[in-house]
């Protein structure tokens, strides 16, 4: 018989550990889902029980996912690691691979708290092993205390690749060099938004020192890098760039990459939900209010997943939805949860008003794009590089679902999660149309490989969903 949850919260970063605390303190009956075996998500990965010997290593904000863990295993909210979601239907019937095993839930609402993931840059030799993403560094670090021992290239543009940095330098990791990818332009466009930042002065100071910290250590920062390719036979062997109108070469075996985050959308693609083109943040975001209630009955959207905001943001948010879902299930009136809502309201007003300013200053080139060589991979799983997507644009292919029928391009086993956004820009560019009308990716199930065996195994159970 398939369980029957109140309240399905799904993921266990700051949104989804907030929400299911909060709507259990409020009576309900909760489940979280996650797809990692303990929580915190990729910014708290690990916190519970870090391998680190020095955890100062990670940075003072790291712990504050100490209290939200321990909130949240307080709660009273069941939890389920090492179960991720591979289907979700509008009847907020969940398919889940728990520990290997598939099977059916259902929710009487639904938390969608997937956080949000690395915006994938193809460039040349980005398949190359030895180039990694900076966020894949990150998961090294904090779940296994891997760092690179003969050292690394850092390339990109956002936050994250300051952080890392800094956490890199205090774990002993030699850093060759910090590659500079944001578009020097980007300064003057996110000056007009520096007085409303201001008032979230504290995130600014954290990014002022965490340059202090990487100037003081003598990394050697290159500003103005234009262009970038990894070259080398069966592994990395160096890295060129462009800066200053020369190209330069570093040898190396290790190139970590970052160009910002962006929300996580495949599963609320996957369930019908509307979603917009993002402009200042370059990425689809599934439509939400203001309590992150989506046009699909019964499923809210909570943190980086709605758009990015950043871990505290996603916090507030969290508590935000789940006060919702307290009012939808009838355990609240409306103004008793507008009432407690207003100190979360306030504290995520305030943590949103430094990313206009943010947005605009680390904003990935266009040219990254829309100057893809012909012969870089754009479609991991598919092979498929830009050439032949320029190519079927140019047979009369006009969006990313009919690319599929082209050249295969997104139906690998990511589901276009690697490319989909690259692809509707390449397209849109081709094309000289503006992204919003030229779609993305239908996302179909499974979200995650699933085998028959496992689906064989259900015996019956969620045979409406299935």
């Amino acid at each position: 018989m398939t369980a029957r949850h109140e309240l399905a919260v799904i993921g266990a970063g700051p949104a989804g550990l907030a929400a299911a605390a909060t709507a259990a303190e409020l009576g309900l009956e909760v489940a979280l889902f996650d797809d990692q075996p303990a929580p915190g998500g990729q910014i708290y990965r690990g916190v519970e029980k870090t391998p680190l010997v020095d955890p100062a290593v990670l940075g003072e904000d790291y712990r504050r996912g100490d209290g939200l863990a321990e909130a949240f295993r307080a709660s009273g909210a069941a939890y389920h690691p090492s179960c991720g979601v591979w289907l979700l239907t509008p009847e907020r019937e969940i398919g889940l691979l728990d520990n290997g095993r598939a099977r059916f839930v259902t929710a009487g609402r639904a938390i969608i708290a997937g956080g949000a993931m690395e915006r994938p840059v193809p460039f040349p030799g980005w398949t190359l092993p030895g180039v990694m993403t900076a966020g894949a560094g990150q998961i090294l670090l904090k779940s296994a205390g891997i760092v690179p021992e003969k050292g690394v290239v850092l390339a990109g543009t956002g936050p994250l690749l300051l952080l890392l940095a800094a956490q890199y330098l205090r774990a002993g990791v030699r850093i060759a060099a910090l590659l500079d990818m944001t578009p020097t332009a980007n300064t003057l466009r996110a000056l007009p938004h520096l007085p409303a930042a201001l008032s979230a002065f504290g995130t600014l100071a954290k990014g002022l020192a965490l340059k202090r910290e990487i100037r003081r250590a003598g990394v050697r920062v290159v500003k103005g890098v234009t262009s970038l390719r990894a070259l080398g036979e069966a592994r990395l062997e160096a890295v060129v760039y462009e800066a200053g109108g020369r190209e330069q070469r570093l040898d190396s075996e290790l190139l970590l990459v970052h160009f910002g985050v962006i929300p996580d959308s495949n599963t609320t693609r996957s369930l019908g939900v509307r979603h917009l083109w993002d402009s200042r943040q370059l990425c689809w975001r599934p439509a939400v209010d203001a309590w992150g209630n989506t046009d699909v009955e019964g499923f809210a959207v909570a943190g980086d997943g709605a758009g990015i905001g950043g871990a505290l943001a996603a916090e507030q948010a969290g508590r935000l939805a789940a006060l919702e879902a307290a009012r939808a299930l009838g355990r609240i009136e409306a103004a008793e949860r507008d009432r407690r809502a207003a100190p979360a309201r306030a504290a995520l007003a305030k943590e949103l008003r430094v990313r206009p300013f943010l947005d605009a200053l680390f904003q990935p080139a266009p040219e990254l794009i829309s100057r893809l060589d012909d012969d870089t991979v754009v479609c991991r799983c598919e092979e498929v590089t830009a050439g032949q997507i320029r190519e079927a644009v140019g047979q009369g292919c006009t969006g990313p679902n009919q690319l599929k029928s082209f050249t295969r391009c997104g139906m690998g086993p990511c589901q276009g999660r690697q490319c989909g956004t690259t692809v509707s820009q390449l397209i849109g560019h081709t094309l000289g149309r503006p992204v919003e009308e030229i779609g993305a990716y239908r996302i179909r199930p499974p979200l995650k490989p699933i085998s028959l065996t496992q689906l064989a195994a259900l015996d019956g159970e969620g045979a409406a969903a299935a």
